[in-house]
């Protein structure tokens, strides 16, 4: 197949797999109503940016070889109705994403959190030790150019996404990549617009696992209950193979593991981190690369863009930036900053920005998930409910469901910046600022953030 049309190309990785088969060679069209940077300037540098915004069913015709539908392309979409009409292969991403590689050795990297990290810290490590790989990954990872890469290289890393694959398959991506090697890294209920309850998230993992060719192998955190659980009664035709927390101390705010040949210093932090390093590490020494060497590669690892992604650091004040957003990723976070930082005042400020974090019904989900910072701020804006359809939210109601009499609940963004440089002002220690979304709280440039008085 090598003409290829998009619908809905303007996603975060729909566009990146776009420039990616058009760099392999392939004819590659697209489409899409809204296209935002740095999906836009990234096409338009290619020549793949569509001249007008929309749907076009003209331009669908038997010459092209197969569309892939992104999650965003409503079930009828103009184009997509044509495409069915002339009978042209139509494929979600993932499976399009298996279609190409069912040749490779496939890695997927699936659970609730730790994710992106987990597949960034794998692909760190292979290319320090010169290996070929192919790769998928939700975020810009330092030292590689794009977030999909397609070669010939026998082997590919998949981040395993258990949100649906498209509008006319609603089952999670990850069913459909069909591992060799994969990870469990931890389950906490998210989506709750797409799994209504705990149970029914829960069984998409003991799914996954279930649909996978027996004998395979899965990494999974021995730590987490939930995990433990599915592996309990969806793995008896797999190898299973439990990893744990290493040993580690602190020394100046840095990580360090306590190793059979000495200490490593890291320049990553946190519990969930070195959990994610071990997974990391598994999946590698699986594909035959020692420990020692994965230590060696790993300490050089800095992290994923957005996941403790360190923004500012100046006299008296240093800003982190994460992408959490579900309680169990919240709490995670904070804990992690909180025992490297445990010198400093530490200044917390979460945006409820998803569907599911914005839902009164799921909101309790979050209680005590902020108790371990010192000022502890939740921000929203009226305009993400709008755009979501959700109804407005009052202040009180999410103070009281965070379960922390002292929170501040902040609807505006002015209000926000002011309120967060007053508490920085007025501290008496250095401070640690750490912003946590999945959205950019409307826009606020944070590098202005300054702990002069």
């Amino acid at each position: 197949m090598k003409y290829i049309h998009f619908i809905a190309m303007g996603g975060a990785i729909m566009h990146q797999l776009t420039l990616a088969l058009h760099k392999k060679g392939y004819k590659v069209t697209g489409s899409d109503d809204e296209i935002n940077d740095p999906a836009r300037s990234n096409l338009a540098a290619a020549g793949l940016l569509p001249e007008k915004m929309g749907w076009f069913p003209e331009k669908i015709t038997k010459d092209i070889d197969a569309i892939v539908l992104g999650m965003h392309a409503r079930a009828d979409n103009p184009e997509l109705l044509k495409a069915q009409e002339l009978g042209i292969p139509i494929y979600s991403f993932p499976e399009y994403v298996f279609e190409i590689s069912k040749n490779k050795r496939r890695v997927v990297i699936a659970g609730s959190h730790g994710k992106t990290t987990i597949t960034s810290m794998v692909m760190h490590i292979l290319r320090h030790n010169n290996m070929k790989f192919d790769y998928l990954v939700g975020a810009k990872v330092a030292g590689f150019d794009e977030s999909v890469h397609l070669s010939d290289a026998p082997l590919i890393i998949l981040e395993g996404d258990e949100y649906p694959a498209s509008v006319i398959e609603k089952r999670p991506k990850i069913f459909f990549y069909h591992p060799h090697i994969t990870v469990i890294s931890g389950i906490a209920w998210d989506h709750i617009n797409v799994f209504p309850t705990y149970e029914n998230y829960l069984s998409q993992f003991e799914e996954y696992l279930r649909g996978i060719e027996a004998g395979k192998v899965v990494f999974y955190n021995e730590e987490d209950e939930a995990v433990r659980k599915v592996i309990a009664t969806s793995t008896f035709h797999l190898q299973a193979i439990p990893y744990h927390i290493p040993a580690y101390h602190y020394e100046n705010g840095k990580a360090v593991l306590d190793t059979e040949d000495g200490p490593v210093t890291l320049s990553i932090f946190g519990r969930h981190n070195l959990l994610n390093l071990e997974a990391a590490i598994a999946v590698c020494t699986q594909l035959h690369v020692s420990r020692q060497k994965c230590l060696e590669a790993i300490q050089s690892f800095t992290g994923a863009a957005r996941r403790l992604e360190l923004l500012k650091e100046e006299e008296g004040l240093v800003v982190y930036r994460d992408f959490a957003h579900a309680p169990s990723k919240l709490k995670a976070t904070l804990d992690a900053v909180r025992e490297a930082y445990a010198d400093k005042k530490l200044i917390a400020c979460f945006e409820l920005h998803t569907f599911s974090s914005l839902n009164e019904q799921f909101l309790s989900e979050y209680k005590h998930a902020m108790d371990s910072c010192d000022n502890a701020i939740v921000y929203f804006s009226h305009h993400a409910l709008q755009l979501k359809g959700l109804p407005n939210l009052d202040k009180e109601t999410v103070k009281r469901f965070f379960g922390r009499e002292d929170l501040l609940v902040i609807d505006d963004k002015e209000t926000l910046k002011t309120e967060i440089g007053e508490l920085i002002a007025h501290a008496t220690q250095p401070v640690c600022l750490l912003l946590m979304s999945s959205g950019t709280f409307d826009g606020i440039d944070w590098n202005t953030v300054s702990s002069q008085k």
